[in-house]
């Protein structure tokens, strides 16, 4: 498999997201590209202080390396050595109103190489959403977008699979609680010989694609709605636990840093005003409480 040939696909995806964002904000988003030291480079499409997005990061990169980095073989020794190529397309949005979710969504593609060895390719991605104030209408409608998506490449199964995988994968264990109220998440797609190209390629498609449709409705039906400095407090406060999981267990943030990609184009992902307090415990009955006690649980929200 030829990375390239998935090359042109991600750079579409990027432009397309990047213009739907445009006009729903109002303000453009900056454009950098970059090239990395070693091989590759990508562009950085970044939005600070718009209208509506108070930071937000739409992301190419194609980089390529001499040995993979430890986060890619730490589950993978047999690959460790190799020469890789990788490329994807990795977003996270941070509205400023409370009552709109931050929301994440990555696909990639990575090649293993040896002399004298067929290549190892595989696939990754998924979708997730972070509210503060959340709506069960809004979670239900992300969540059957996120399976519409996966049904046509495996059916009911696959997208039990890879909905359990998101709520196991974005959990941070040192605080015993999940990160949102998840989406989908896979990984490694195609890298045991199992997968063919066309249907790992399909499905990365699929969910790329079905971004905008999964969360766009809701910021449009929320974006409007008043808040307070109490609301923004919360929201601090709870992106914190956002940076926590992005610095400590986030694969594609690991793999950017230990490949000598560009950090700032990696760190976009941080939200621009965070809060952390010690022990803190939501008032019981409050809307804050609500959050923990019936959104940041498992469930079937599909």
């Amino acid at each position: 498999m030829d990375p390239r040939s998935v090359k042109p696909w991600f750079t579409e995806l990027q432009r397309h997201i990047v213009e739907r964002l445009e006009a729903f904000d109002g303000q453009a988003f900056r454009s950098d590209g970059w090239d990395r030291p070693g091989g590759g480079g990508g562009l950085t499409r970044v939005i600070e202080d718009g209208n509506f997005f108070e930071r937000g990061g739409v992301n190419f990169s194609h980089v390529m390396g001499d040995g993979m980095p430890a986060s890619a073989t730490a589950h993978r020794p047999e690959l460790a050595g190799r020469r890789f190529e990788a490329m994807g397309v990795s977003l996270v949005l941070h509205p400023r109103n409370p009552y709109c979710p931050t929301v994440h969504m990555n696909v990639r593609c990575f090649v293993a190489l040896a002399e004298g060895k067929d290549p190892v390719w595989w696939f990754g991605g998924g979708m997730d959403l972070t509210p503060y104030y959340p709506f069960e209408e809004d979670v239900r409608h992300f969540h059957r977008s996120c399976k519409a998506a996966v049904l046509p490449w495996g059916g009911e199964a696959e997208y039990a699979r890879l909905k359990d995988w998101c709520d196991r994968y974005f959990f941070l264990k040192h605080r015993n609680e999940p990160r949102g109220v998840g989406g989908l998440f896979f990984d490694d797609l195609g890298a045991d010989g199992k997968t063919g190209f066309d249907t790992a390629f399909g499905l990365t498609k699929a969910v790329g694609e079905a971004f905008l449709g999964g969360y766009l409705p809701i910021v449009e039906r929320r974006r409007d709605i008043p808040y307070g400095e109490r609301e923004r407090d919360f929201q601090a406060y709870r992106r914190g636990r956002y940076v926590e999981f992005n610095l400590v267990f986030d694969r594609g943030t690991l793999f950017g840093l230990q490949s000598g990609g560009r950090t700032e184009s990696i760190l976009m992902s941080m939200p621009p005003v965070v809060k952390w307090r010690y022990d803190w415990r939501p008032q019981e009955g409050s809307p804050e409480a609500r959050l923990y006690e019936e959104f940041l649980v498992p469930r079937a929200w599909a």
